[in-house]
Order: structure tokens, then sequence, then C-alpha cells
């Protein structure tokens, strides 16, 4: 929790004449650092440097009114206020792609595990081979992660993110029509490596928003947009999965879009029942490659040379323009000299109040004045918000994979069934789970929309982050006992809610959390790529070891009669763990200077 702000002010030299009482001193300050209370930042932690001259009252009561004003004059940071809106959005575009490619597949992973396995698997060994799948892609995430944060000062950012982004494209594609497990493995792999420059989309951010006072909203914008792609992920699964057998009346035996008009309804898909959703996602990600190609702006500094994609984006939006406008008027057109200059048509045109013009990379003077003086990188905050960061996904990974699952596994009789030895999951449909889990991510997009600037505004980033610690452990204790509740009724349903709502409510307070916390330990601005590399390699491997541990655990508590194993062991132990470390974490929430 961060602590009250200090309320000195300097006071001018006293006057020797008998008015001075009444006479204002102005007051030259050094500049110094004062912080806002949370409240009047609107969730935008940040420092205020007075650097010019103060009128001050002298002795009068006038005093605390100026400094009234003064605060008042702070305008509240709004999703609005952002500076180049339009470049955060391309980059929120190019964000998605991590989400869709590693959250598509959990809806039916279950019953794609069947579909390429034995009949005689059990359901304790598909669990175990699903959780190395899904470990798989956070595995070469983490293998890349400081290799692509390297090729990213030396290539600039813009063009890791292409390269990811066309990579994350081919390996849905792929992973869609792969029937084996070795073949979904390499799928997995690949699209794990295209995405391994979330660290770069974070530095981005940073780098296009240089106010400290927008950046605790411009950092809320990617984890608001992965738990969109986490939504649309879960949907898009659930619902284009297996398509013959869930959507019917367009790919069935008698389905619109069955122009063969065969009797196991579109052939294709009888022999790939889960391309459809990997479809849909390579034709999302060619959107965001087109918008990336020709509408980001590099933002490495010192970064020069061409940038075609620009240059025809440019082009082609004043030729739709000149078109478009000759049927108005007629005659000779003069000719602007921007017409061929390469910044992005899509950098917002208003007056941006941090930067003047589009994102452009700085001259080598600017590099120069702005390089700091050395410190350690690797210090004491940086490490502990390091292992906090880590962490975080080793459970919630675990139990984005876990859940879907358990809802898959077919249901037990549990006719001798104790308070801790029970077996058995609920056995619903991909379709059912898929539509239960985005809802529930449409709940966790407006907690991070509408409650969480509110709550970080009043109470500070690391008391929500330390309470969103404190609630994971209360849905995995009770998780387990959903096998328990009758199948018929609404408790089984309020019982799946309660779960949901608690751990999608933690997570969302987590996640933004970490990022604001992570990049607020960094000691200079120049070192956040380095430092996000770091945390996106660490995050990565905690998203690999924790589904395939917590899938090994799962399915040996499965074939031990113990369904609830992994949850009370595993998932709560991590959950305890984890918020000791957030103890351990400081208060400050200012950035450091670069």
């Amino acid at each position: 929790m961060s602590g009250k702000p200090s309320t000195s002010t300097s006071q001018g030299p006293r006057q020797a004449s008998a008015i001075a009482d009444v006479e204002v001193a102005l007051v030259p300050q050094a500049p110094s650092s004062k912080r806002l209370p949370d409240h009047e930042t609107n969730g935008s932690v940040h420092d205020v440097t007075r650097a010019q001259w103060s009128p001050i009252q002298e002795g009068s009561h006038d005093a605390p009114a100026a400094e009234k004003e003064r605060r008042q004059q702070v305008q509240p940071v709004t999703w609005l206020s952002l500076p180049h809106k339009s470049q955060l959005v391309i980059l929120a575009m190019c964000r998605l792609s991590e989400p869709l490619s590693n959250t598509c597949l959990l809806p039916y992973l279950y019953y794609l595990m069947h579909s390429v396995r034995s009949s005689s698997s059990t359901s304790g060994e598909t669990s175990g081979i699903a959780g190395l799948v899904v470990a798989s892609f956070a595995l070469s995430q983490f293998a890349t992660s400081m290799p692509w944060a390297r090729l990213a000062d030396r290539w600039g950012r813009k063009r890791v993110i292409v390269i990811g982004l066309v990579g994350s494209i081919v390996s849905n594609l792929g992973f869609g029509f792969a029937r084996s497990i070795p073949a979904l493995m390499f799928w997995r792999l690949v699209a794990g490596v295209a995405n391994g420059n979330i660290g770069v989309m974070r530095t981005m951010t940073a780098e296009i928003v240089k106010e400290k006072k927008y950046q605790s909203r411009a950092f809320l914008l990617l984890p608001l947009i992965f738990n969109l792609g986490n939504t649309i992920g879960l949907a898009l699964g659930g619902a284009l999965a297996d398509p013959v057998a869930n959507i019917p009346s367009l790919f069935g035996a008698r389905g619109a879009l069955n122009w063969s008009h065969s009797p196991e309804g579109v052939h294709w898909m009888r022999a790939y029942p889960f391309a459809l959703p990997t479809i849909v996602n390579a034709v999302v990600l060619v959107f965001s490659l087109l918008l990336a190609v020709g509408g980001l702006n590099e933002t490495l500094p010192g970064k020069s040379g061409k940038d075609y994609g620009l240059i025809f984006t440019n082009r082609l939006a004043r030729l739709l323009k000149r078109t478009i406008s000759a049927s108005w008027r007629s005659g000779y057109e003069r000719v602007q000299l921007d017409d061929f200059t390469e910044s992005s048509p899509f950098v917002d045109s208003v007056h941006d109040p941090t930067i003047n013009g589009p994102v452009r990379p700085s001259r080598p003077s600017e590099i120069q004045a702005m390089a700091p003086a050395s410190q350690p990188i690797w210090n004491r905050d940086v490490r502990s918000m390091l292992l906090s960061f880590a962490l975080l996904p080793l459970h919630n990974a675990a139990f984005m994979q876990l859940f879907p699952l358990f809802l898959s596994t077919p249901p037990s009789l549990n006719a001798g069934a104790s308070f801790l030895f029970f077996d058995g999951g609920l056995g619903l449909p991909s379709s059912t789970i898929g539509t239960f889990l985005a809802v529930f991510g449409i709940m966790g997009i407006m907690i991070q929309l509408l409650v969480y600037p509110r709550l970080q505004a009043y109470r500070g980033t690391l008391w929500v982050y330390r309470l969103a610690w404190i609630m994971f452990p209360f849905a995995y204790v009770i998780a387990p006992y959903l096998s328990l509740l009758p199948s018929q009724g609404l408790f089984r349903w309020l019982g799946i809610s309660c779960v949901l709502v608690i751990q999608v409510t933690a997570r969302t307070f987590a996640i933004p959390s970490s990022v604001i916390l992570l990049t607020n330990a960094a000691p200079s601005k120049k070192n956040l790529s380095t430092i996000h590399g770091a945390g996106n390699m660490l995050s990565s491997l905690s998203r690999a070891v924790g589904p395939a541990v917590a899938g090994w655990v799962f399915g040996l508590g499965v074939d031990k009669g113990t369904v609830g194993l992994v949850w009370w062991t595993y998932l709560t132990i991590i959950a305890f763990v984890g918020y000791w470390q957030s103890g351990k974490l400081k208060g400050s929430e200012s950035p450091g200077q670069p």
C-alpha cells in the first residue's frame, strides 16, 4: 500500500516590511517530486514535478486554497485522454495473438486428446498428455523470450511483432489439421515461439505512452485485450469445435453449407473436427498482421530506414482520399508535401500533450540526452517482483487448463464418497464449457474496466495485488466439490459460477497489477525491454511447468480416487506462497526515473 503523500509546502522569505503578511511572494522552488493521492489521479500513479515560480500567500490562509486549486487543475486520466490511441489499438490487435492461440483449444482439449489416442486410454493418462500439450506452448515461449527481446533491440520492435504474427497464423492452421500427438506438440511449439514477443509489446507500450500519468491506463490495455482474447478464444473453441455435431444446421447431413450432400456432413470437417476454430483464429490474426504492417510505427530510439508498409498504406490512403474528393471538385489540386512521408496514417491527428507528431525514432543527440546514469538492473526490488511475476502463472495457467478438463471428465457415482476421497468430473460438452467460460471472461473484462481502476486508485496497486493473491485459495479449495453436486437443478451451475467469480476476479486484479509493479520496479526506462523480456521468460516457464505438473497431479488424483488432490495441494500451496511473497514487495508505485 502506498504511503500518504507529503503535504509540506515551501515558505517564501519573510519581508522586513509590515505589509509582508499580505504580499504575494514569488518563491523559486527547486525541482521536487511529489506524489498525488491515488484518488486524485484516477488510478494513474505519477509524480508531479514543480520547477517553476509559484505564488504563495505569505502568512495568510490562502495557501491551502491555492494548493487545493492547483490540485483541481490535475485532469483525471481517462481512456479517451490517452495519447496515440490509434497506435495502442493496433498494438492491442497484435496482442490478441497469444490468447487466441493458447486458449482456443481448452474447451475441447479433453475430446481432442481422446480423438487422437486409443480408446483404452484412461482419464488420468489423457489429462497428463493434455497438460504436456498445453505446456509445450509456454515452454517454447520461455526459450525464445530473451532472444526476441535482443532482436527487438537490434531489428526494431515492429519487425519482431510482424514475424510473430506470421508464425501464429501458420501454427494455428497447422494445429487445426494435426491428427497425432507429435504433430500437435510440434505446432504448439511453433505457436509458442511465435508468441515469445509479448515482452516486446509491453516495452512498446511504454515507448508509445511516455508520460507517467498515462501509463497506468496504458498498461491496463494489454491485460484487458488478453482477457478479451481469452474470452473470444474460449467462445470460438467451444462453439466451433466438431461443427458437424455442434452446428448441424450448417455442417450436418442437411446443413446449409453441406454442398456435397454427404450423409455424414461436411467431409473435411468430419476428418478434421477441430480445425474450424483455428481457421477463424488465423483469419483474425491476418487482419492484425495487415494493421501492424500498414499502420504500426517503430518506437525503438535511433532505428531508421524506410518502412514500406507505412509508405504503401499512406499512399493508398491519399489515393482513396483524392478519388473520393474528385467527385466533389474538378481542376488542378495542390500536391501536399506530406504525401510521401513514412508516418502511419493511423496516428492520432489531435494534439498530444506528451509527444508532438507521430511516434518517431529519436535522434542520436536525444538518445544521448536520455541516457541514464549506470544503475544495477537486477536489484532487490526487481528480483522480488520477478519472482512474484513468475508465481502468478504457475497456478493461474494450471487452473485455466485444469478447470475445462475437470468439467469435461466423465462423472462418477461416488457412492462411498468421503470429505476428501471422491472422484469424477462433470461430463459437460465442449460447447457448454466454452460458453460458460466465455461469459465469465466477459465478466472479467467488465471488472477490469469498471472496478479495477477505481479500487487501484483508492487503495493502490500493491494492495489490490495482495488482495488478489488471498482470493485464489478460496476458489481452489471449493472447486473439486462441484463433482458432488447433483447434475440436475441449479446447485451445480451456482457452484461453477462461484468458483469462476472468485478466480476470474482475482486474476483480473492480479495480472495488470503485476505488469504495473514490474514496470515500476525498473531502475530506468532504458532497462524496460530487458526486464520485461526476463519477466516474460519466467512467466512462460511458469506457464509450461504449471500445466504439466498440474496435469500429472490431476491424473494421479483421478486414478487414486481423489479428484481434489491437485486443487488442495499444488494450486492452493502456490497461491499461499504467492501471497507471502507479495508481502516482500515495496509499495512504491512510481516508475524508475530515466
